[in-house]
């Protein structure tokens, strides 16, 4: 009896897996890659920095040196205790469309990277606004044409995809890419099919109207985290918002090298979570939990030899499924290398996210 409720449940979760990988991830993994305007609106790129000397030495000339006739970048150096200042005052004398805006530790609002991109948005020349992290790189000189040609008079927030660097013979990096692909598949399906909930800051771009329209970060301004995933789930909706993933729009940063500070990074991630709203919460929970059971009934079933043959059945449909829906998503976000390990990777995720809950 126990058993065949059991069974009863798997398939149930079975089921919503297919309908997760089918149709909510198949509009983004089967769908056609939709083209930007030609359109060059002005723009500000916006980078805040807090002690990121070495990484703005070798990633500011990617930016000042893209293809693009008109933009200016803001540069935020968020109290640094390094050459970061140094540099950003280097750039604006040399540099004619470079801004500095210079962030004093402030008792209300110390070492939040919210407070200091605000006063970045509020003295950017241009309503337009891109975001990069100090620590990525553009993949090309391309980066802002391709990321702003997804503009119009309706789309005023553009979600892109923030990918990090390859490691050859690295488990880790792979599990960290694969997570990473995880997340942007999840956040592009949604926000295709009407849905969005959450971008990366390392790459997204918006209208400083749509800012203004929810106070800035106010709301969450208490909040550490949350300054790109806060704002876009209270600030998007299904006509302001669209997703750019043409490869040349992509940005690039190193992945974390150790478990423990990969870990703690997904903590802080994993934290903001509970402030997205209600139905973005239970999506997300019931995509996991579908996953876990899956993993926890079909083992249970198989060690009790179970209706092993339908089971057996199951599984192996849902990994086909699962595969090849994540798999041209993977093709399409460059990353299927890491498709190879998918199962592996896969199970030591869903029992990380458990332990991190």
């Amino acid at each position: 009896m126990v058993l065949n409720i059991l069974l009863v449940i798997f398939i149930a979760v079975i089921s919503i897996q297919i309908i997760y990988y089918l149709f909510i991830f198949g509009g983004f993994s089967f769908g056609k890659i939709a083209n930007g305007n030609s359109q060059k609106t002005p723009v500000s790129v916006i980078i805040c920095a807090k002690n990121e000397a070495e990484n703005i030495k070798e990633y500011f000339p990617l930016l000042i040196n893209q293809n693009y006739p008109e933009f200016e970048i803001v540069l935020i150096d968020d109290a640094s205790n390094d050459e970061t200042l140094d540099l950003f005052e280097e750039y604006e004398k040399q540099y004619s469309n470079v801004k500095l805006v210079k962030v004093q530790n402030n008792e209300t609002f110390w070492g939040n990277k919210k407070y200091a991109l605000t006063l970045g948005i509020k003295v950017a020349k241009y309503k337009h606004l891109l975001f990069i992290d100090a620590d990525c790189k553009p993949a090309s000189p391309e980066w802002i044409s391709s990321m702003t040609a997804h503009f119009t008079d309706k789309k005023m927030i553009v979600l892109g995809y923030g990918a990090y660097n390859k490691v050859k013979n690295s488990f880790l990096n792979k599990i960290i890419r694969f997570e990473t692909l995880m997340t942007a598949v999840q956040y592009f399906s949604w926000a295709k099919i009407g849905s969005p909930y959450m971008g990366v800051g390392r790459n997204l771009a918006y209208k400083s109207d749509e800012f203004y329209k929810v106070n800035g970060f106010i709301d969450h301004m208490k909040i550490r985290s949350g300054d790109d995933d806060l704002f876009v789930n209270q600030a998007s909706t299904k006509s302001n918002t669209t997703i750019c993933i043409e490869p040349n729009s992509f940005t690039y940063s190193d992945a974390k090298t150790s478990f423990s500070d990969w870990f703690n990074q997904k903590r802080r991630h994993i934290s903001t979570a509970k402030y997205y709203k209600a139905f973005d919460q239970f999506q997300l929970g019931l995509f996991y939990f579908s996953q876990l059971f899956t993993i926890i009934l079909g083992i249970l079933l198989l060690v009790f030899n179970h209706q092993l043959i339908l089971v057996v059945i199951l599984f192996a449909f849902r990994y086909i499924v699962s595969w090849t829906s994540i798999g041209f998503s993977a093709s399409k976000l460059k990353e299927s290398d890491i498709m190879y390990f998918y199962p592996f990777i896969e199970i030591i995720l869903i029992f990380t996210q458990l332990y991190l809950f």
